[in-house]
């Protein structure tokens, strides 16, 4: 008899089994991860209420987190040297989703002289290939083919392997990221990571960024991920010179917009995560980031905080990322200028509309959240 669509995510057994089929390793290095999985495999399965679709879906980013858990284990092994690769004054880049955090990021690592993640590397973490070498690659060419196939997000964010991206997938080896609520109704994971301690799962990033970055050892780090939001002490404590660039915008304004975009990433994968369940849940995951952050910042050197108003940003990006240079006591060159007036020509405006009402929430709902 053949098997119906699977409509689980799976079990912690079968994903590690999955993981290893996949690269044929089977180190997954120290076991503090396992209980977050079970978490979230737990979560899955009580309250998501995954299609088939979903399912599927979902299996494949967390089995994609295990399987690139085990290339990192395996590219240490081989690069014993990248422990003594140094990260000196990273550059965070954080605020709530949808607030000029990506334009500004691939802005800021459009000078030759900073380097920021690649989406590829993100889920194969190794030493950074020289660039031509890349469309030999195998794990390059799959996702090309695969983010060809993947429109959802066409129009309101642009992916590509080769695009610099986001740092949450290395946060994801650790079972320790927010990304997994913005496409899931699974509170009992989001009450268990507000409690949870980031530093490990830090730990991991920066070794991760020792790997890949071993042959730009020059180059400044550029990261960024709203998730941050969440873990500024465990950020701080692992990049004690890190300066954290903060993004700002109407919170009604931003709220809609990551609202709008978590549907369109997660359509059709729940029979529930939609409308005002996913506007709720989506309130609540970034108003707590929104009160982490604040609370954790007063706790440092107020020096160490560069700001940024998302209105700002819109009207003259050039002079923004001026300023941020001058608090960085670092000259924007004149081939880091013509780079980023270069990309900013190349960047089609989005066209994405959004309102509130649609998530069953209202500015009124916003403000007192944010409070």
């Amino acid at each position: 008899m053949t098997a119906g669509p699977r409509t689980d995510v799976g079990t912690v057994e079968d994903l590690h089994a999955s993981a290893t089929r996949i690269t044929g390793l089977d180190d997954f290095g120290d076991e503090d991860y396992r209980q977050g999985l079970r978490k979230l495999l737990l979560a899955y399965a009580e309250t998501a209420a995954l299609t088939p679709v979903g399912s599927k879906a979902t299996r494949g980013l967390v089995r994609g987190a295990l399987v690139s858990r085990l290339l990192s284990e395996a590219a240490w092994r081989q690069y014993p040297e990248h422990a003594g690769v140094r990260i000196e004054r990273p550059v965070f880049i954080t605020g709530l989703p949808r607030t000029g955090t990506t334009t500004l990021h691939r802005l800021l690592t459009a000078d030759p002289a900073h380097q920021g993640l690649e989406l590829w590397l993100t889920e194969a973490p190794q030493p950074r290939p020289p660039r031509w070498e890349w469309a030999d690659h195998p794990v390059y060419a799959v996702l090309s083919a695969a983010y060809r196939r993947h429109t959802a997000l066409d129009g309101v964010h642009h992916l590509g392997p080769d695009q610099i991206e986001e740092c949450w997938r290395l946060l994801c080896q650790s079972m320790t990221s927010v990304s997994f609520e913005c496409t899931a109704y699974i509170p009992d994971y989001a009450d268990w990571l507000a409690g949870n301690d980031w530093t490990a799962a830090y730990r991991r990033h920066r070794r991760n960024l020792r790997l890949i970055g071993m042959a730009d050892r020059g180059r400044r780090w550029i990261l960024k991920n709203p998730s941050h939001l969440f873990a500024l002490d465990a950020l701080l404590a692992v990049y004690p010179d890190a300066v954290v660039v903060r993004t700002h915008r109407d919170p009604a304004a931003a709220i809609a917009s990551v609202c709008s975009l978590n549907a369109r990433a997660a359509e059709g994968w729940s029979a529930g995560f939609r409308g005002a369940l996913l506007g709720r849940s989506q309130l609540a995951l970034w108003s707590r980031g929104e009160r982490a952050f604040r609370a954790a910042r007063a706790r440092h050197d107020a020096g160490r905080f560069i700001d940024v108003d998302y209105r700002d940003f819109a009207a003259d990006p050039l002079r923004v990322v001026g300023r941020i240079y001058d608090r960085l006591g670092t000259p924007l060159s004149g081939t880091a200028r013509a780079a980023m007036e270069k990309h900013l020509s190349g960047t089609p405006k989005p066209a994405h509309e959004y309102d509130l009402a649609s998530f069953g929430l209202t500015d009124t709902d916003v403000a007192a959240a944010m409070e």
